[in-house]
């Protein structure tokens, strides 16, 4: 995914993956680096939370019964709600994806380093990021996501199951992907590849 990189220069990584593939583990090893991290899901969430500028219309749209008793958003009913309805989870998308896109641009440019990873796990769903210089691809078995999604959420592989239904298919993230993370061992595997990239990364000037 090619575009103009910024005035001073820094390689914008896109990191991406589907469900359960590691997607934070692999950005948590390039922090260790000391690569600066940029987590559209964690943008996602400060802006939902009271007061910041996604909360009103969240609830203004989706009413009342979605706040817990400490004012907040209560994340897991309103997952279930936007993926038993697309219609409705097209217009959570639609309210928070270009607040995301802008807060990562303005976080971009403040950033002064050899590169930074943007992660965005609906990038090879999406159409009008153009502020991504490489795409790098977290790739995992299915089976393995899975078992690793299940863990993580206490969900059922039936639920689980039914997240990967609405997004990309392993094969179409592979086909916008520059680079590839396998990630189908452990974490000091996964480490050890990071450490390649990086150096890789690094030299890209």
């Amino acid at each position: 995914m090619d575009s103009l990189k910024s005035d001073n220069k820094m390689l914008r990584v896109g990191l991406t993956g589907g469900i359960g593939s590691g997607k934070t583990t692999a950005a948590n090893l390039f922090a260790a680096l000391g690569v600066p991290i940029i987590d559209a899901d964690e943008i996602a969430h400060r802006i939902a939370k009271p007061n910041e500028i996604a909360y009103q219309k969240i609830i203004d749209h989706f009413g009342k019964d979605i706040i817990t008793a400490d004012k907040t958003i209560d994340r897991k009913k309103l997952r279930h709600i936007i993926f038993e309805n697309n219609t409705e989870k097209k217009w959570l998308e639609n309210c928070l994806h270009p607040l995301i896109r802008k807060i990562m641009r303005d976080e971009i440019a403040a950033l002064h380093a050899p590169y930074c990873i943007c992660v965005i796990p609906l990038l090879a769903e999406s159409t009008d990021i153009d502020f991504i210089d490489r795409v790098l691809v977290i790739d995992t078995p299915i089976e393995i996501q899975i078992e690793r999604a299940k863990q993580r959420d206490h969900a059922t592989e039936k639920a689980i199951q039914k997240i990967m239904g609405t997004q990309a298919t392993q094969s179409a993230r592979l086909k916008i992907a520059d680079d590839v993370l396998i990630n189908d061992a452990d974490v000091e595997s996964l480490r050890k590849k990071v450490v390649q990239l990086h150096q890789r990364y690094l030299q890209h000037n």
